[in-house]
């Protein structure tokens, strides 16, 4: 199947200039293309990630992409979809995210001959203001750059002429890949499309009406109930495995709602046209088994992290289904309790019901007794009955943490002061 056939059935394309030419251009050879990001965190989330995944999906059809970090323009700041300035990083901070962003790329894509790494703030830094007005300024119409929808939409509050700017300094980007390294292509978010259609101009003007250069930008990503994706209550999902642990990551894909799986296992896994849909009649017919959100969290934590991370997410999330977590490591332990409620403990050993009472698991010692009369409190997966049971820190988890159940489902994280 032509790549891009197959990114218009699985629904992402937003906009792309001149499909025909662009079909049959892949069809002829192998081509050049880029995606940029700016290094305006140490981490990308999910929501950046998408983009990615169509450069990665024309890599393994055997083009070449260039993955662009932004360590020039991310010193100035992309206006795109904000309504106020960005604040400046340092030069420094800028560079710690550019090593971390290169990092993360480094990981998606892989090394090898059919991938390339650059770095903007190499071209764009030996710039020098004239050259800037003289060789680019002149090539933009100042009520055509006005009317973007990236600009337009600032207007009303201000922007600054920096962030103004910026969509000449991409073109400027696209404008050298061209011409250095025969890029033909960039992709970027549908909200990229005024920048990416102000490059295409460049090129032509520079090079030629007749230049052979394409922009493709995907679709906004909404959930079925309408809020944006990649959000959770706890914020971002991020790939950086500190930020957002495999376990957390994994809970996330599997987690999702009937009415999106479908949608996300086309844009954010590899598997084959009649894979999904095998899964999407499964969604229909026995969504109870929840086999489409399994395979989605497996692929895409397996390609973000390991498949050694993906298994110990699994690992985990059996655990805690089971309530046996006695096999579970110190790490698997605060990955897998790490967004639960905590406490802190002392390590000496201590009565089961003080123990209750003193971390406010249980309102009272009645209550405390009770309950572990009951058989309703477990201590690292272990129920306790036994009221003069003492409780010993060091007895699991590398003496870090005690893991107290109440009831079912409540869990706490006891963490062992130091």
């Amino acid at each position: 199947m032509n790549i891009i056939d197959e990114l218009t059935w699985r629904d992402a394309i937003n906009q792309q200039t001149n499909e025909e030419e662009l079909r049959k251009l892949v069809e002829e050879k192998s081509i050049s293309l880029y995606c940029g990001v700016d290094p305006t965190g140490d981490s990308m989330h999910i929501g950046h990630l998408i983009p990615f995944m169509m450069m990665k999906r024309f890599q393994l059809a055997g083009h070449h992409p260039y993955i662009l970090i932004g360590g020039g323009t991310g010193t100035i700041g992309d206006p795109s979809g904000r309504k106020t300035e960005r604040v400046l990083q340092t030069m420094e901070q800028v560079q710690q995210n550019v090593d971390a962003l290169t990092q993360q790329m480094r990981k998606l894509f892989g090394e090898g001959a059919n991938i390339s790494f650059v770095n903007n703030y190499d071209w764009l830094s030996k710039m020098s203001l004239l050259d800037f007005l003289r060789d680019y300024g002149k090539s933009f119409n100042v009520n055509t750059m006005l009317a973007k929808d990236i600009v337009a939409s600032r207007l009303e509050v201000g922007i600054s002429f920096t962030e103004f700017t910026y969509q000449i300094l991409q073109s400027v980007d696209f404008l050298h890949l061209y011409k250095t390294y025969d890029v033909q292509l960039q992709i970027g978010g549908a909200d990229q499309w005024g920048n990416i259609t102000a490059g295409l101009d460049l090129i032509r003007k520079t090079e030629g009406a007749e230049a052979q250069a394409f922009g493709l930008t995907i679709p906004l990503m909404l959930k079925a109930d309408g809020t944006k994706f990649g959000k959770t209550a706890g914020g971002a999902v991020w790939l950086d495995a500190e930020k957002t642990s495999p376990y957390e990551f994994y809970q996330f894909w599997l987690n999702q709602d009937d009415r999106d799986v479908v949608k996300y296992l086309k844009y954010f896994t590899f598997l084959s046209q009649e894979e999904i849909e095998e899964l999407a009649k499964k969604v229909e017919t026995e969504p109870e088994k929840r086999e489409a959100q399994r395979r989605l969290a497996e692929e895409v934590t397996r390609f973000v992290h390991s498949e050694e991370d993906l298994q110990e997410a699994q690992r985990i999330t059996k655990a805690l289904f089971s309530g046996d977590i006695k096999s579970l490591t110190a790490k698997e332990i605060q990955q897998g309790f790490g967004k639960m409620p905590k406490v802190t403990i002392s390590s000496t050993p201590e009565n089961i019901v003080e123990l209750l009472v003193a971390t406010k698991i249980e309102p009272s010692k009645r209550q405390a007794r009770e309950d572990v009369s009951n058989g309703a409190i477990s201590i690292n997966g272990d129920r306790i009955t036994d009221l003069t049971f003492a409780i010993d820190p060091s007895a699991a988890f590398d003496g870090k943490y005690v893991v107290i159940r109440k009831g079912k489902k409540k869990y706490f994280l006891a963490e062992v002061a130091e």
